[in-house]
């Protein structure tokens, strides 16, 4: 299988996030399987919530314009949604708000069109998060991104984690491994 450049990240901010800890078993996983992975901290790229003035005032915010270079310039995006209430967090739909708009210097673009995408979730719920990706599905579908079948919800992910940061059941760790391999076929189907 050709080698994609992953753009990874979890809708979260929080340190000890069990989103942030999948994203990263994720990566790992997928350097082991020879892809090419970015981690990003949605932290580092603090943009203010989404208002139509202050985007017309001041513009796209330059941390907005970086995420879009970024997913620009990968092959596809794995994100790790929390669930907040049944739905994703404020900070995933305000990025992805953000990063929808055009404008600005160096913008790349609409970059969701076509773009692969996976989708992951963990919670220490029984259910891991899977609301959450539904919701998810639909707004990036509505961007015209190309989602790929398969998704994990990590279940009782409190106790999913490894010392090493790895995923302790075999099951988590291949189905992981599964939305990362139909991730990367599709993202070589579509050439990106």
């Amino acid at each position: 299988m050709k080698t994609i450049r992953l753009l990874a990240f979890a809708g979260s901010t929080r340190e000890g996030s069990f989103n942030k800890k999948l994203i990263r078993a994720a990566a790992k996983l997928a350097e082991t399987g020879g892809h090419s992975v970015t981690v990003a901290d949605l932290r580092d790229y603090a943009l203010p919530l989404y208002d139509g003035d202050l985007e017309e005032a001041k513009g796209v915010p330059a941390n907005a314009v970086k995420l879009k270079q970024l997913i620009h310039e990968h092959d596809a995006v794995l994100i790790s949604s929390p669930e907040y209430n049944a739905s994703v967090s404020a900070v995933l739909k305000n990025t992805v708000d953000w990063t929808s708009r055009s404008g600005g210097d160096n913008d790349p673009g609409k970059v969701w069109f076509e773009k692969p995408v996976a989708l992951l979730s963990a919670s220490p719920g029984g259910l891991g998060g899977i609301r959450a990706l539904n919701h998810l599905r639909a707004i990036l579908q509505n961007l015209t991104a190309f989602i790929v079948p398969s998704q994990f919800a990590l279940a009782k992910a409190h106790e999913a984690f490894a010392d090493d940061g790895s995923l302790k059941d075999e099951a988590a760790r291949k189905a992981t491994e599964g939305v990362l391999n139909q991730l990367a076929r599709t993202a070589q189907g579509l050439g990106s």
